[in-house]
Order: structure tokens, then sequence, then C-alpha cells
């Protein structure tokens, strides 16, 4: 069983930043494919950003693209999203979840279904 749980949230304004973090525990961080997702209010929860579990590949949704960068710590069991340039259509709630048999050390994985474990969530609210 893995437990992931997720800190780092707030309110920010436009153009701010906020790092977002992932506390895993349980069996082996380091062998797990990661990622964030977010869902705001009335709309279903989508992709933002992954990472193999080598941490040699990631992957990003075209709308945080070039503003926001994941990474991870396996020593710390720790995965981070740092967000940058912030919109107010970035608010939402923002989960990570854990792939936790990876097929290959570089694979990354965009769709919910890919995920066996969640966290709780993090409210990210961005004002204008």
């Amino acid at each position: 069983q893995v437990h992931l749980v997720e800190s780092g949230g707030g309110l920010v304004q436009a153009g701010g930043s906020l790092r977002l973090s992932c506390a895993a525990s349980g069996r082996t961080f380091s062998s797990y494919a990661m990622g964030w997702f977010r869902q705001a209010p009335g709309k279903e929860r989508e992709f933002v950003a992954a990472i193999s579990w080598s941490g040699s590949r990631t992957y990003y949704a075209d709308s945080v693209k070039g503003r926001f960068t994941i990474s991870r710590d396996n020593a710390k069991n720790t995965m981070y999203l740092q967000m940058n340039s912030l919109k107010p259509e970035d608010t939402a709630v923002y989960y990570c979840a854990a792939n936790e048999d990876p097929v290959h050390a570089i694979v990354v994985y965009t769709r919910l279904h890919d995920y066996d474990y969640w966290g709780q969530g993090t409210q990210v609210t961005v004002s204008s």
C-alpha cells in the first residue's frame, strides 16, 4: 500500500509561483512512475505533468508547458511541482498519483486509470 500526501498549495496572485510537494510512504517510491493532476470546480480531473521512475523523462500538458516543472527526489520519497507564471485558470485542487508497476524506467503515464494510488489533494487558488 502507498500513501501519498500533497502539500504546498495556497492563494497566490497571477504571475506568482508555488511549489507543491508529494510525500510518499509505504513501498519503494523510487520504482513508481508519478504524476500530477488537477480538478477545477465543475470540471473533470485533468493531467498536468508526469515523471518516470528514473526521473529521466518528464511530460507536460500543453497548458502548463514552459511554466511548470515536475521533479522527484527518490532519497526523500518526494515529488515536486514547481509552478511559475501562474494564471487564474490554474486554480484547482492538485493531486499527485503513483503507478506502482511501470513497464520501463522511462515510461510516463498521462491517463487517470494508469495510476494506482492518489493523494487527498491540495488547493491552489490564483487570483487575478
